[in-house]
């Protein structure tokens, strides 16, 4: 290797130290795009009929939040009553353990009750978990207080790629050589499709698992029905875990009125993760995002292990996108055509005519739906 080589592979190493390091704010920037991407889709929906860009991108927003804010409006007021019953539930529950434990006592052999733990002999022993526990919620609070920050940020760039996202797709394009920028640009219509069909998936998935379970807790008596339901469909945005996550809630709020209910709540949930797992997700998956379910799992172990809950959250998005830029780069343009040796040599020509490649960090002001201009294409034989 010569002097050149070196300093290339030093820089190459030194770009991907920097990436490692700034990876957060690079899955928090990814977040903005997929958000932005779903609601500038939205945005030109409503373009189609007949509405100008500003007011559709005004509309696709307040749809975005008033889902959000309904979204809470469901879920807090009813957990928060249930955890106001809570209050006075455990200590009455504390209380009747305490008065059988007593009642026990008078009934078994002497020699046997210094063996009975009693109530103080348990809070005890459950003094340093309580400890612990209360430690941990100090960092929860810590921690939500960065998360609010974390969405903060991503709400302002989904904003800003939202007001011209032509402009910073120009700009990531011109990142590449001039010979592959037209190749990147179909690649991002890739993306950009398969974004939307994982969300209007995603969306169909949310919906049928949060109809069920709002019909079975409903029958089964459960209070907050709607509110578990909603936060069941929501959770169903993270496979395999979200379901999981989802019942404990549930099977706690149950608990409250009968031991009986959780357990029906446990199964009830374990036979809507069924059929979720093995006929709603792969029927419509199928239709949307073309992804193997072993695929699904591994990218979300991966990128779990390395970027923790939000790269658990942007599993499936992370994984579509990779696996377009896989099939298309890397398999298409590099190993197809490796060891090929064409008798005739092309060389491409491209001419573009758009009005915003000489200055692409300068703002784009045509209108969103104008249809590219045609490369011309001159290929001389060797």
């Amino acid at each position: 290797m010569n002097l050149g080589q070196w300093i290339g592979l030093i820089a190459i190493i030194l770009s991907l130290y920097i990436l490692w390091q700034i990876k957060e704010v690079l899955l928090l920037m990814f977040a903005a795009i997929v958000l932005a991407t779903t609601l500038n889709r939205l945005a030109r929906w409503f373009q189609r009929w007949g509405i100008r860009r500003g007011f559709a991108v005004i509309l696709a927003v307040g749809i975005f939040f008033a889902l959000i804010v309904g979204f809470f409006w469901l879920i807090v007021p009813p957990f928060a009553a249930q955890f106001h019953e809570l209050t006075y539930r455990v200590p009455q529950g504390l209380e009747r353990f305490n008065s059988w434990v007593n009642a026990l006592k008078t009934q078994v052999p002497n020699q046997l009750i210094p063996y009975i733990p009693d109530l103080d002999s348990l809070i005890q022993q459950a003094q340093p978990f309580i400890n612990r526990v209360l430690g941990n919620s100090f960092a929860f609070v810590s921690g939500s207080l960065e998360a609010v920050l974390k969405i903060l940020l991503v709400l302002v760039l989904t904003g800003m790629l939202l007001a011209n996202p032509q402009a910073y797709r120009k700009v990531f394009v011109r990142l590449f050589p001039s010979f592959y920028r037209r190749r990147v640009d179909g690649i991002l219509d890739k993306c950009e499709t398969s974004l939307g069909g994982w969300v209007i998936g995603a969306l169909i998935a949310m919906g049928v698992v949060g109809l069920m379970s709002v019909i079975g807790l409903s029958i089964l008596g459960v209070k907050a029905a709607l509110a578990l339901g909603v936060l069941a469909g929501f959770l169903n945005l993270i496979p395999n875990l979200g379901p999981t996550m989802s019942v404990v809630p549930a099977m706690a709020i149950a608990l409250l009125d009968a031991p009986w209910k959780a357990v029906a709540v446990l199964i009830l949930y374990f036979f809507i993760q069924q059929a979720e797992s093995n006929f709603i997700t792969p029927v419509v998956m199928a239709h949307q995002v073309s992804l193997l379910p072993a695929v699904t799992l591994i990218a979300q172990l991966f990128f779990v292990t390395f970027f923790g809950f939000l790269g658990l959250f942007l599993a499936l998005p992370l994984t579509v996108v990779a696996k377009i830029w896989l099939q298309e780069v890397l398999i298409k343009d590099v190993l197809d055509e490796w060891g090929h040796n064409p008798k005739k040599e092309a060389e491409l020509v491209i001419v573009s005519n758009s009005p915003g490649l000489d200055d692409p960090w300068g703002e784009d002001n045509s209108d969103i739906n104008a249809e590219r201009p045609i490369d011309n294409t001159v290929q001389k034989e060797d």
